[in-house]
């Protein structure tokens, strides 16, 4: 080979090799989240990221620890893609730091007054993970668990645990799905099911954190709020309700008009001060008809709307009152109080302590189901 030809060759070479350098979205998704990094062993299990994209450029990044939602990318009012949940861009924080950020909570989400259920007579103690109540299944909930996960498409992943009998004490084996399906409307269906091989609770939701304005240094306390929920359940000073069913009606809690967050959060009235701002559960005028609208919010300052339905009786809203500037997250962003707002479709927390309620009771035989959709529009209305 001559000189010259050696010459071109080696050109041709750093060429190539400068382009690969230059050309990050090879590995990385767009909302910058690298594949690699959230690659690797727990307990035996694989974890790793994996991507859905609609055709109008709407991308959902999932990992299977926990079933978590990573990312969300969607346009705000100019076009311009926003990442709208908080979380991490690497396992190790996942797994390292206790967090519920995106993930699919189980067995029971939500608080169990005195880490206690009772099944046919029998009382049961669970781990008391929040003061002296069990809190999003214990400290070993579903939301550290790997995941079984089958892509089955761009737009539709399944995630399948199975918990065995005595999971942080939950009596029988458990096996649940979490079905995500990214629609060409942008939302994000989320089914979820269960069965049992004996009688248990089972309470599932997504905790995803939301911050609209695609920038999570800034407070949602600006996020204009409507629930469609005449009633809530008033909680007492360790966040368990009370029994009660009250009317939001005169009460800081009343977003059946919609209404910046930042109206009431701070209002000097007992149920505020007892859930350090807003952390209750509303009783959803739905009646379970996921074709009707439950909840909406939306950030002025990027235009984006969520709008949610489902399938559950209630939805527990929390505006991430316990966020305190310890915990930095995607893009070494430091999570302060109240940049995320999460709107948790549910059964009534606690219920096993109200036969009153709607059931969470699971019995063999039975098939637990439930819906929520997270649909994302682009303009405000």
């Amino acid at each position: 080979m001559n000189t010259l030809l050696k010459k071109n060759v080696l050109k041709s070479a750093c060429i190539v090799l400068a382009m690969v350098a230059c050309t990050p979205s090879a590995e990385l998704t767009l909302s910058g989240l690298s594949k690699k990094k959230f690659q690797t062993s727990v307990n035996g299990a694989s974890t790793d990221l994996y991507v859905l994209r609609n055709q109008k450029g709407m991308e959902v990044c999932l990992t299977n620890l926990g079933a978590r939602i990573v990312s969300i990318l969607v346009p705000d009012k100019d076009g311009v893609q926003k990442d709208v949940v908080l979380g991490f861009d690497n396992i190790s924080d996942y797994i390292n730091i206790p967090s519920d950020f995106g993930a699919a909570i189980g067995r029971y989400a939500n608080r169990i007054g005195n880490g206690q259920i009772t099944i046919d007579g029998k009382t049961i103690q669970l781990p008391q993970n929040n003061g002296n109540h069990t809190l999003h299944g214990g400290p070993k909930g579903w939301q550290y668990s790997v995941f079984t996960a089958k892509l089955l498409s761009d737009t539709k992943i399944e995630m399948s645990v199975v918990s065995p009998d005595g999971d942080e004490n939950f009596p029988g084996t458990v096996t649940a799905k979490v079905t995500y399906t990214l629609t060409e409307e942008n939302a994000i269906e989320i089914q979820y099911q269960a069965t049992t091989d004996a009688k248990t609770v089972i309470n599932m939701t997504n905790h995803s954190y939301f911050n609209l304005s695609g920038d999570p240094s800034t407070p949602i306390t600006d996020h204009i709020l409507y629930l469609n929920a005449n009633n809530f359940t008033p909680v007492d000073n360790t966040f368990i309700p009370t029994g009660e069913i009250r009317s939001v009606s005169g009460t800081p809690l009343d977003f059946t008009t919609p209404k910046a967050i930042n109206i009431g959060i701070n209002a000097d009235d007992e149920q505020i001060k007892n859930g350090k701002g807003y952390d209750h559960n509303w009783i959803l005028n739905t009646a379970g008809d996921a074709s009707k609208l439950a909840a909406k919010v939306t950030s002025p300052k990027s235009g984006i709307s969520l709008e949610v339905y489902t399938s559950e009786p209630g939805i527990q809203i929390y505006t991430g009152n316990f966020l305190n500037g310890t915990v930095a997250g995607k893009k070494n962003t430091v999570y302060q109080e109240r940049t995320a707002i999460c709107l948790e479709t549910q059964h009534f927390p606690d219920s096993p302590h109200h036969p009153e309620w709607p059931t969470v009771l699971l019995e063999p035989g039975q098939t637990y189901k439930s819906t929520c959709v997270y649909k994302f529009t682009k303009y405000l209305k």
